[in-house]
């Protein structure tokens, strides 16, 4: 069974009484923004929902007031999304416009993000420090009734930290090329100053400077159907909950190694693996139960920052598999990541075991929990009630921990361990290679992250990756299978899409979205530069090849060339905004492959037709002898024979 599966299976777990009555989503009350009618917290992200405060890096504090409620009438408590500055850097822009046409109003779709930077686009995010525009694309929700479709602009790379930016949406036009006209609430904003009684007032008020704002970088009011603004979260509200925990707890530890224990020995395991080891590493737990179990949340002090319990210690599970190379010569140590809701024994996976044996690695798993295979059951209860998705997040920041501290026992603990020792009692790690990291699916989600908050990593191969999973789940294959949860707990489609955009701003704190700008330049506070490559599967059915460019452009990856055989891509300006090398470069990089799937829709659906090539570049000899001279060099050799990266299946 695999991981979505045991979700979909799972969500018995959550129990809706027949007939239980939707969420509140066109909820008018008080803390809803009156400007876009359909659903309250339409538009999203919005500075509506933030007030001021001076003590933030932003000046600003999300102070959401209602949110959604589920079909058993419980509502989104909001006191974890109320600790963030700003919104998610990653956020998709929400808004409801009945009958609109996107392609009769021009806006740029996935296949031409840049036309989103035209001067007379219909869709404007502009940053109003800077003036720059934002590109990215537009999609209606297509997985809504027509009366129930967000209209979905995601940014095509990550928004500043820090900054503010105005959105416009202009010239709107429906399937007959007729101009969509504002609600009555917005264009009443629009006309001449309200009286101070009138409910519009203070939205009028602040309104005023959003519509000062898109005036000075050249979007009047003509034709203005919508407009709002937003601020995104700093750096420090979406790292500094890891960056503190990390640096405590290191602090703590000193120069040596973590506690350790070594619990099962294997030798001769087959013809490439000559010992797998297993045990367990112990670090300090930042959770708010003992030992940190499945649906514990982050225990804070009483300024609301990470403490550990007095004597609160996690256990990290490994497993480590040792090639039989080491016995001739010390294999490099490199942590391995696991994909969605596995563990640790992913390390003695086929592709794992072969990068290990032909390039002399000994890679050491342990779970990224949050979503390792133990946390199935609170998955599916976060997504039933999504004030209980901070459990999922909280145990995925202390999940980088975890790794940190089994990186520190490879380098400076396990050497001395019989366990790691061949008969003559020498090391089979190499204590002078540098630690590396590769990991492959949600473990290239889950890399970037760890890679970015590593004091040890410098270089890290990230598996056909993406980051942001307000992007990508509507886009995996196995959604439907897991899907049927938020249709049960939240019926309302554009609940369902804030939902997901909500969840990313917890998200953000324990994946790659949230690191992304720190991954290969301004490196994190106490870490060094590290370099990444990323092997994106043409047409992967799990994790999106978009959510992966977009992590391209906002990383300033380059990507290799050619990169698709002509005719593959749909894009007008394929991998728009990703400048190109050919034969070899010292970076960060990413290489497609591809082994002849179907291209993916353009919207935000799954694909259904052809193989799934989601395991085809860990599978496949050339691309892992590239991995290995990158973790080895920090330098992407071309492995294609000067053209487009083929493999056949």
């Amino acid at each position: 069974m695999s991981a979505f599966a045991a979700l979909a299976a799972s969500a018995a777990l959550l129990t809706v009484p027949p007939g239980a009555a939707p969420g509140a989503a066109a909820d008018t009350g008080d803390g809803c923004d009156p400007i876009d009618p359909a659903a309250c917290l339409l538009p999203f992200p919005n500075d509506w929902y933030t007030v001021a405060d001076p003590s933030t890096p932003t000046g600003r504090r999300v102070h959401l007031s209602t949110t959604l409620t589920n079909a058993l009438g419980a509502p989104v408590k909001p006191d974890e999304w109320n600790r963030s500055d700003g919104f998610s850097p990653g956020s998709m822009l929400l808004s409801r416009v009945p009958g609109v046409d996107l392609a009769r109003s021009g806006a740029a779709p996935v296949t031409d993000i840049g036309a989103s930077l035209r001067r007379d686009a219909p869709i404007v995010i502009v940053d109003t420090a800077t003036g720059e525009r934002q590109p990215y694309w537009a999609e209606l929700d297509g997985n809504a009734p027509d009366d129930r479709k967000a209209l979905i602009v995601r940014p095509a790379r990550n928004l500043r930290e820090g900054h503010r930016y105005a959105v416009a949406l202009r010239n709107l036009r429906d399937a007959s090329g007729n101009v969509i006209e504002p609600n009555a609430s917005f264009a009443k904003l629009l006309g001449p100053t309200l009286p101070s009684d009138d409910p519009l007032r203070a939205r009028q008020r602040a309104e005023h400077g959003t519509l000062a704002a898109l005036a000075r970088n050249g979007v009047g009011r003509d034709g203005l159907y919508l407009a709002w603004d937003f601020t995104v979260a700093s750096r420090q509200s979406t790292t500094g909950q890891v960056l503190r925990m990390r640096d405590e707890a290191l602090g703590q530890l000193g120069e040596g190694s973590p506690s350790f224990q070594v619990t099962d020995v294997k030798n001769d395991v087959d013809d490439k693996i000559a010992r797998e080891v297993k045990g367990v590493v112990w670090a300090p737990s930042y959770l708010d139960k003992d030992g940190g179990p499945a649906g514990s949340a982050l225990n804070r002090d009483q300024d609301g920052n990470p403490a550990q319990l007095p004597g609160n210690k996690q256990a990290v599970p490994f497993q480590c598999d040792i090639p039989k190379s080491a016995f001739t010569e010390p294999a490099r140590p490199a942590l391995y990541g696991h994909g969605l809701l596995g563990n640790e024994r992913e390390a003695g996976a086929a592709n794992v075991k072969a990068m290990a044996a032909e390039h002399g690695f000994v890679f050491c798993a342990t779970k990224w929990i949050g979503m390792a295979d133990e946390d199935v059951p609170n998955v599916v209860s976060a997504l039933g009630d999504i004030t209980r998705f901070r459990t999922v997040a909280d145990r995925l920041q202390q999940s980088l921990l975890n790794f940190t501290f089994l990186g520190r026992a490879m380098t400076r603990g396990f050497a001395e361990d019989r366990a790691f020792q061949n008969d003559a009692g020498e090391s089979l790690i190499d204590r002078r290679a540098p630690l590396t990291y590769d990991g492959n699916s949600m473990g290239g989600v889950m890399g970037g992250a760890l890679t970015a908050v590593s004091p040890d990593i410098r270089r890290a191969v990230l598996g056909v990756p993406a980051m942001n999973y307000s992007t990508l789940l509507n886009r995996s294959a196995d959604f439907p299978r897991f899907g049927q949860v938020l249709d049960r707990a939240y019926p309302d489609k554009i609940d369902q899409q804030l939902g997901l955009a909500l969840m990313q701003m917890l998200w953000d704190r324990g994946e790659a979205d949230g690191y992304a700008r720190h991954l290969t330049r301004d490196p994190l506070p106490g870490t060094p530069r590290h370099r990444v490559l990323m092997h994106v599967a043409f047409g992967d059915q799990q994790v999106s090849p978009i959510a992966a460019e977009v992590e391209a452009r906002t990383i300033g990856a380059r990507i290799h060339a050619p990169t698709v055989l002509p005719g593959r891509s749909l894009d007008r300006t394929p991998y728009w905004g990703i400048p190109a090398f050919e034969s070899s470069y010292a970076g960060s990089a990413m290489v497609v492959w591809d082994s002849g799937s179907p291209v993916p829709p353009i919207g935000n659906v799954p694909p259904t037709e052809g193989r799934n090539p989601h395991s085809d570049p860990r599978n496949n000899a050339d691309a892992r002898r590239q991995k290995a001279v990158f973790l080895t060099t920090g330098v992407v050799v071309d492995v294609c024979g000067g053209g487009p990266c083929v493999i056949t299946p």
